[in-house]
C-alpha cells in the first residue's frame, strides 16, 4: 500500500504543469531583484539615520563647546545673552549651575527645570538620547548633550537638546519612496526578463521546430544558423553537425544493407537454384553431385554473416577483446605455417619474439585477414617483418604486387571495397577482411595502414603497444 501511494504521489507530481524556461527566468529575476532591494533598501536606511544623527550630535557638540567657551572667557551672564540671541527652533540650550537650577536658557519653557539629570564631570561630555522633553511638553525625539565647564563657584553644566524627529521623519519619507518604487521596478524588471528570455527562446523554438520537421527522408535538410555569434549561434551550429554525423551514419547504413544483401544474394541463389534442381531429380543423383557445391556455398554464407556480425561490433562499440598476454611472434608463425601450403610465392620471414596484451585469436583474424591479402595480389614474393619500435610493435607485410594508390588507402579498409573492380568475388574476396583487420587493430589500440615500401612494393604496417 506505501509502495502505491508513493506511486500516486509521484504520478501527481509529474502531472501537474512544470514552469517553462521563460517563467523560471522571470520569476528567478523577480525574487533576486526583490531581495537585493530589501538589503539594499534596508541598509541605505540605516545608514542613512546614522548619518542624520551623527551629523545632529556634532551640532549639539559643536554649540556646548561654544557656550563652554562664553562662560570660560567671559562669564554666565554673557554667555546667557548669547543663548537668547542665537536661539533657533528644534534646539534648546541650557546653563546649569553646580546646585542643578537654571541659570541661563534659549527658549522660556526651558528656563524653570533641567532638561536632564546629567552632571558631566569638569571638560566631560555626556549623550543622551529621549523620546520626548515633558518637562516643557515637546513630544518629538531629542538628542541631548551635556558638557561641564569648570569656573570658580564650581562646575556649570551646558545642555544643548537637538529634535532628531526631523531626520527620523526624512527616514520614514525614504523607506515609502523605497517601499513604492520596489513594487513598480520588479513589475519592469520582470517585464524585461520576459521580453528577453522570450526573444532568445523564439530562436530556440525556431530550431526545436525544424528538427521536429527532420526525418529519415529529410536529413540533408539543415538547420537556420543566426549571426549572432552567441550560444544560439553555437547551438545551431551544433544540431547541423549532429544531423551531417546521422546523415553520413543513415547513408554508411543503408551502403553497408545494400552492400550486405549484394554479397548474400550470389550464394542464396546458387543454393536454391541447386535445391530445386535436385528435387526435380527423383534418383538423387543430381543431390550427390551438387552436395559439394552446395556445402561450399552455404559455408560461405556462413563466413559472410560471422564477418558482418564482426564488422558490426567494430563500429558500433559493442566488440570486446580479451586481455591477455599474448606472444604475437608464435601467432605470427602460425599464421605463416597456414600459408605455406596454399600459396606458391616465397615467403620471407623475420621474426623477433614480442609479447603484447590482447586477444590472440582476434590478432591471428588480423594477420589473416592481411596475409591472404598480400597473397591474392602478389606477384612472387611475399615479406614478413615484426620488429620492436620506440613506441611498440610494428609488423611489415610488403608483397611485390602494385602498391595501394595513395587516394585509396584510407578508403581500402572501409567495408565492400574493393579497388580492382574487375576481379571476381572468389579471388577478390568479399572486401571485408581489411575492414575487420581494421577494426580489431583499433578495439587494440592499433593502427594498420597502407603504404608503399622504399622498392616500390606493397606494403601494411600494423603497430600495436607493447604488453608488460
Amino acid at each position: 500500500m506505501k509502495q502505491l501511494r508513493t506511486r500516486a504521489r509521484m504520478s501527481q507530481r509529474n502531472l501537474r504543469p512544470a514552469w517553462g524556461v521563460r517563467k523560471r527566468a522571470t520569476a528567478t529575476a523577480v525574487v533576486v531583484v526583490a531581495l537585493a532591494l530589501v538589503a539594499g533598501g534596508l541598509l541605505l536606511l540605516v545608514l542613512l539615520q546614522t548619518s542624520l544623527i551623527a551629523t545632529t550630535e556634532r551640532a549639539a557638540t559643536a554649540k556646548a563647546a561654544d557656550v563652554a567657551a562664553l562662560i570660560t572667557s567671559q562669564d554666565v551672564s554673557e554667555a546667557g545673552q548669547a543663548l537668547t540671541a542665537t536661539a533657533h527652533s528644534g534646539q534648546y540650550v541650557q546653563i546649569i549651575d553646580p546646585h542643578g537650577s537654571v541659570v541661563a536658557s534659549s527658549e522660556k519653557l526651558a528656563a524653570t527645570a533641567a532638561l536632564a539629570d546629567l552632571h558631566p564631570r569638569a571638560g566631560e561630555t555626556k549623550t543622551l538620547s529621549v523620546s520626548s522633553l515633558q518637562s516643557i511638553g515637546d513630544t518629538d525625539e531629542f538628542l541631548i548633550v551635556a558638557s561641564g565647564v569648570p569656573t570658580g563657584q564650581g562646575t556649570y553644566t551646558v545642555l544643548v537638546a537637538s529634535t532628531v524627529q526631523v531626520q527620523a521623519d526624512s527616514v520614514a519619507t525614504v523607506a515609502w519612496f523605497l517601499l513604492g518604487a520596489t513594487p513598480l521596478l520588479l513589475i519592469v524588471v520582470g517585464f524585461a526578463v520576459w521580453l528577453l528570455v522570450g526573444r532568445s527562446l523564439r530562436h530556440v523554438e525556431r530550431i526545436r521546430d525544424q528538427v521536429a520537421r527532420i526525418n529519415a527522408s529529410r536529413l540533408s535538410e539543415r538547420v537556420e544558423v543566426p549571426a549572432t555569434n552567441d550560444e544560439i549561434h553555437r547551438l545551431s551550429v551544433t544540431m547541423n553537425t549532429m544531423l551531417d554525423k546521422l546523415q553520413a551514419s543513415d547513408g554508411e547504413q543503408r551502403r553497408f544493407i545494400s552492400d550486405a544483401s549484394h554479397e548474400l544474394r550470389s550464394p542464396l541463389a546458387t543454393i536454391s537454384a541447386g535445391l530445386e534442381i535436385a528435387a526435380a531429380d527423383t534418383s538423387g543423383d543430381t543431390w550427390c553431385e551438387l552436395q559439394g557445391m552446395l556445402s561450399g556455398e552455404t559455408a560461405r554464407m556462413r563466413y559472410l554473416v560471422d564477418d558482418l556480425l564482426t564488422l558490426a561490433k567494430t563500429h558500433d562499440g559493442s566488440f570486446r577483446v580479451a586481455a591477455q598476454d599474448v606472444d604475437l611472434d608464435d601467432v605470427l608463425a602460425t599464421e605463416i605455417t597456414r600459408l605455406r601450403p596454399l600459396t606458391a610465392h616465397t615467403i620471407t620471414a623475420s621474426i623477433v619474439p614480442v609479447r603484447v596484451t590482447g586477444d590472440a585469436h582476434r590478432l591471428g583474424q588480423v594477420l589473416r585477414n592481411v596475409l591472404d591479402n598480400a597473397n591474392r595480389h602478389a606477384r612472387s614474393t611475399i615479406t614478413i617483418q615484426l620488429s620492436i619500435a620506440p613506441k611498440g610493435v610494428v609488423i611489415v607485410i610488403d608483397n611485390d604486387g602494385y602498391p595501394v594508390p595513395e587516394s585509396d588507402r584510407e578508403r581500402i579498409f572501409e567495408r565492400f571495397v574493393r579497388l580492382d573492380e574487375s576481379r571476381s568475388r572468389e579471388s577478390g574476396g568479399s572486401g571485408l577482411g581489411l575492414a575487420i583487420a581494421a577494426g580489431i587493430m583499433g578495439a587494440h589500440h592499433g593502427t594498420i595502414t597502407a603504404t608503399q615500401a622504399p622498392s616500390g612494393d606493397c606494403r601494411f604496417e600494423l603497430r600495436l603497444p607493447l604488453g608488460p
